[in-house]
């Protein structure tokens, strides 16, 4: 009888052991996996962000428009609803001073060629901020790594 009592104490202990193992074990593989997940999406994110800096166009404004109180803030590059791609540019302007002149903007591609002209005219007041388009022509695409300079 001791020995069956022993035998069933033995295999309780043991099954016990095992399921705890188990848990452990799941415990640390979700762990790890997560911890692994996490630098995956860093790591991704990082490549992402060093490729739109590289790629991404620049915007530069002329000395005397800055004299003049004018700002940038986030642009976008899109296409022309009436056509061509990539011609239209969506530009947020902060006006620091009042403001009523024509803004004429080039384009410049990669190799420093200019490849298109827009312009126009605005009469903001200082404190005024918004977005405005400007149109470029149907052939003007204005690439990857541009040089966008408003006059």
């Amino acid at each position: 009888m001791k020995s069956l009592i022993y035998l069933f104490a033995c295999s309780f202990l043991l099954l016990f052991s095992c399921e705890r193992v188990k848990n452990k074990t799941h415990e640390t593989i979700n762990a790890g996996g997560e911890v692994v997940g996490k630098s995956a999406t860093e790591f991704v994110e990082g490549i992402s962000e060093g490729i739109d800096e590289t790629l991404e166009a620049k915007i530069k404004l002329s000395p005397l428009l800055v004299e003049n109180g004018l700002a940038t803030g986030k642009f976008e590059i899109t296409d022309n609803p009436l056509g061509g791609k990539d011609n239209l540019l969506t530009l947020y302007l902060i006006f620091n001073r009042d403001f009523n002149e024509i803004l004429r903007i080039k384009v410049y591609d990669k190799n420093g060629l200019e490849t298109g002209r827009a312009k126009l005219e605005i009469n903001e007041i200082k404190g005024d901020a918004g977005y405005f388009d400007f149109t470029f022509g149907k052939r003007v695409q204005i690439e990857n790594r541009s040089l966008i300079v408003i006059e």
